[in-house]
């Protein structure tokens, strides 16, 4: 099943969206919106997936065009956004480029972090900064949505507690986040607002590339009309979903519509080429001494998508220009 959010008031209208992403239809009989579904999943998914089944075969009442730039995200706001660093290839490239040591831990102790949820970015809305000299990069991910988790659940029991997944835009603002980590208590400033693809997925919709709490298909992104990478995302990932749900819900419990973010998908080599800048520049880095591609301007832009065998594609595209902010 595919469900997105058309952009009115603050937490978008719910609609049930084709498998070829066509169609839409809204539901507001059912859920007025995706969290309002999330809460009650057992009593609205069955009547979703009628919608689904109807809407795929061509005989669903109300049926309208679906548009990704009439989006808003998935969950417009969430209670919880905890983004993961799973790729830990990544974050050992990273290190080696700066000449800093890995921490062993960090093979077998998941990195996640807390960002900020009370505002997340549609599919085709802009990339706004006040200035480039912050350093400016995408990063492509993948998330999932969860229902109610106990705390202390396990990884085996916590696969069962994925509803939906989605692909993200993780924007990060490079030059700020040094002096922020410097101060020992993590992102603020420079981790600025999140936006996720058009549609999110039930994990059945994946088929055989879902396997293990991993995404089996390459994540592509497109930096300006050309080709920046396409790592596979189930690949070279430490960590499950399922682990990163358990890590995250070890001391607390994690409302219906927590979103977990695997990091940005890399795979070890990066043969296929990288999800953010920062990842291309630490290869530069490593083989001449210093980087030489350019974090995002003004004007630039970026695509992430992820398609299955047919290169039909799964989520909708996110695809964001960068816009100068000018202020209130």
């Amino acid at each position: 099943m595919k469900l997105a959010s058309l952009k009115q008031g603050r937490d978008g209208l719910l609609v049930v969206v084709a498998r070829d992403l066509s169609q839409c239809v809204p539901v507001p009989d059912i859920a007025p919106t995706l969290q309002a579904a999330l809460d009650d999943w057992a009593r609205a998914e069955p009547h979703l997936l009628e919608i689904y089944a109807h809407l795929n075969g061509g005989k669903a009442h109300g049926a309208q065009a679906f548009d990704p730039a009439q989006c808003a995200a998935p969950l417009p706001r969430a209670y919880q956004w905890a983004d993961g660093s799973a790729y830990v290839t990544h974050v050992e490239l990273v290190r080696r480029a700066r000449g800093a040591e890995m921490p062993p831990a960090f093979w077998t102790d998941p990195l996640i972090y807390q960002g900020g949820s009370d505002n997340f970015v549609g599919p085709r809305d802009p990339i706004l900064a006040a200035d480039t000299a912050w350093g400016i990069d995408f990063e492509a991910e993948v998330a999932v949505i969860t229902d109610d988790v106990p705390m202390g659940t396990a990884p085996s029991a916590a696969l069962d507690h994925i509803r939906l997944l989605m692909l993200v835009n993780d924007v990060s603002l490079r030059n700020l986040i040094p002096a922020e980590l410097a101060k020992g208590f993590g992102f603020f400033q420079g981790k600025p607002a999140t936006s996720f693809s058009p549609v999110a997925v039930t994990p059945d919709e994946l088929g055989h590339a879902w396997v293990g709490g991993k995404v089996h298909h390459p994540l592509h992104v497109t930096f300006n009309g050309d080709r920046f990478g396409a790592p596979n995302a189930g690949v070279d990932m430490t960590f499950s979903f399922p682990q990163l749900i358990a890590h995250a819900a070890k001391t607390r419990f994690l409302g219906a519509g927590t979103v977990i973010g695997s990091g940005t998908v890399s795979n070890k080599g990066s043969a296929e080429g990288s999800c953010c800048i920062a990842e291309r520049r630490c290869l530069e880095t490593i083989a001449n001494g210093s980087p030489a591609t350019p974090f995002m301007n003004f004007g630039d832009r970026v695509r992430i998508e992820m398609f299955d065998a047919h290169r039909h594609s799964i989520f909708g595209a996110i695809d964001q220009e960068v816009v100068h902010y000018d202020g209130p």
